[in-house]
C-alpha cells in the first residue's frame, strides 16, 4: 500500500521542470519575490509566494518552476488509497498556487514534524486528518447565496472560514461586508436562514466532527483548534448541535 510522503527541503537557485505523479502539496517556508510557475505548458508566469502560501496539485500535472533564492519549503504527496479512505472524489482538480488554507498549513506542518518520531497509530490519524481537510478544501465550491448576488455577503463568508479559528466578532464581519451591524445581520439571516453568530458555531463543529473523527487529540486541545478556550462552552455548543457530547461522538 502506498504511503503518504512528508519531508522539509532546502534547495539552491533554480528549479526546473515538475511532473507530479501523485496528488502533492507544497508549503514555502521562506518568501519567494521571483518566484515563476508554469503549469501544462512553458509559459512561465511570475507569481510572488510568501512564507505560508504554496501550491496543490493534481497526480500528473506537469510544468516548470524557478525561483532565484534558494527555497525552503514542506512537500507533501498523497496516495491514492489514502484519498479513497476519506471519499475524495475530485482528483481533476485545477491546479492551487498561491494563498493557503490555514488549517491545511497546519496539518501539513505537523505531518512533516512527526516524520520518522511518532508511533504508527498517530501517523495514520494525523494522515487521516490532512486527507479529510484537504478533499473538504478541493471539493468544488457549492453555492452558498442561492439567489442573492449580494457580493458583500460573499466577502462575509470568505472571511469567517479563512478565520474560523480565530476570535471572530460581529464587528469584524460587518466591516468586511461593508455594512452596519444591524444591517449586516439582518442581510445574513435571511439570507443563510441563520444568524452570523449561529452560522459560525455550525461552522466550527463541523471542523471539530472532523478533528473527534480523524485524530487523538484530546478534547481541550480540539476545542481550541475551532476557536474556544472554554472547554465547557465548546461541549455545550457541540451537544446543542450533534446532540451528543465530543466524547460519545468520537467513541461512536
Amino acid at each position: 500500500m502506498a504511503r503518504l510522503t512528508a519531508e522539509r527541503l532546502h534547495t539552491p537557485p533554480g528549479g526546473g521542470r515538475f511532473a507530479i505523479s501523485r496528488l502533492a502539496l507544497g508549503l514555502f517556508l521562506v518568501d519567494q519575490e521571483r518566484h515563476r510557475i508554469a503549469i501544462g505548458s512553458d509559459k512561465r508566469l511570475h507569481l510572488p509566494l510568501k512564507a505560508g502560501e504554496g501550491w496543490i496539485l493534481p497526480a500528473g500535472a506537469t510544468g516548470i518552476c524557478e525561483y532565484d533564492e534558494a527555497l525552503s519549503f514542506l512537500r507533501l504527496e498523497i496516495p491514492e488509497n489514502l484519498l479513497a479512505d476519506v471519499g475524495f472524489e475530485h482528483s481533476d482538480f485545477r491546479p492551487v498556487v498561491g494563498a493557503f488554507d490555514p488549517l491545511l498549513a497546519q496539518l501539513a506542518h505537523q505531518t512533516v514534524s512527526i516524520a520518522g518520531h511518532a508511533s504508527a497509530l498517530y501517523h495514520e490519524t494525523m494522515q487521516l486528518a490532512l486527507a479529510a481537510h484537504l478533499a473538504q478544501v478541493l471539493a468544488p465550491a457549492q453555492p452558498r447565496l442561492v439567489g442573492i448576488d449580494d457580493r458583500r455577503l460573499h466577502r462575509a463568508l470568505d472571511y469567517i472560514h479563512d478565520n474560523l479559528t480565530a476570535n471572530l466578532s460581529l464587528e469584524d464581519m460587518a466591516a468586511e461586508a461593508a455594512m452596519s451591524r444591524f444591517h449586516f445581520v439582518r442581510a445574513f439571516t435571511k439570507a443563510l436562514g441563520r444568524s452570523p453568530h449561529q452560522y459560525v458555531i455550525h461552522e466550527r463543529m463541523e471542523l471539530a466532527k472532523l478533528f473527534l473523527k480523524t485524530t487523538p487529540l484530546p478534547i481541550s486541545a480540539v476545542a481550541a483548534r475551532v476557536g474556544y478556550e472554554d472547554v465547557s462552552r465548546f461541549g455545550q455548543h457541540f451537544r446543542r448541535q450533534t446532540g451528543t457530547t465530543p466524547a460519545a461522538f468520537r467513541a461512536n
